[in-house]
């Protein structure tokens, strides 16, 4: 894969001609799917990573700087990727062990049981509905869609830091609200 063979395939898809893709993608494929497998070692995994790839790189070309090498710019979409994927693959396993954990320590639920339980998620839900819009995007972010705080600071536009401070306050005001309705009696609120 040689820039001065690229750039003017490059240019024609930042120009808007999808014909250009196909050779273009001929030129890059090899190199794609090569490092894609050897970072992942799953064929299956790594064929929807490389497609991933591209679809990356075709949002983020007009990001690329022609004056400069193609190659890292590619492989930094390329390591974005497969990081993104790993990710979704390690949050996938978290939620298949917290599953079975679940299933193997509570026993099946009647009818009265499952009720009290539905009022206990409202009163959660009223308590979150409770916090300003800011905290409250964290939270649902967070709890609701399992966001890392990365994801949550990308989709909010706001510093890792940041996100990071707001789910902090957000919990600590959660935790008050929580002491302040159950004041005398023990209360445990468990978070992830």
């Amino acid at each position: 894969m040689n820039d001065s063979d690229i750039h003017p395939w490059i240019a024609e898809l930042a120009a808007g001609n999808a014909d250009a893709f196909h050779p273009f993608y001929e030129k890059t494929a090899d190199h794609v799917y090569r490092t894609v497998y050897y970072l992942l070692s799953n064929k299956n995994e790594a064929e929807d990573v490389v497609s991933e790839v591209y679809v990356a790189l075709l949002r983020s070309l007009s990001s690329y700087d022609p004056d400069k090498p193609f190659r890292p710019w590619l492989n930094g979409l390329i390591l974005n990727q497969v990081n993104h994927a790993k990710r979704k693959s390690w949050r996938g396993f978290r939620l298949f062990n917290r599953l079975n954990a679940f299933r193997a320590r509570v026993p099946w639920k009647g009818p009265a049981e499952l009720a009290l339980e539905a009022e206990e998620k409202k009163g959660l839900l009223a308590l979150v509905n409770g916090l300003s819009p800011k905290l409250r995007e964290v939270v649902v972010l967070r709890y609701y869609q399992d966001c890392s705080f990365e994801e949550i600071a990308s989709t909010l536009h706001i510093p890792i830091g940041t996100a990071k401070s707001r789910h902090h306050e957000a919990l600590r005001k959660l935790r008050l609200k929580t002491f302040s309705e159950h004041a005398g009696r023990e209360v445990y609120v468990h978070v992830d």
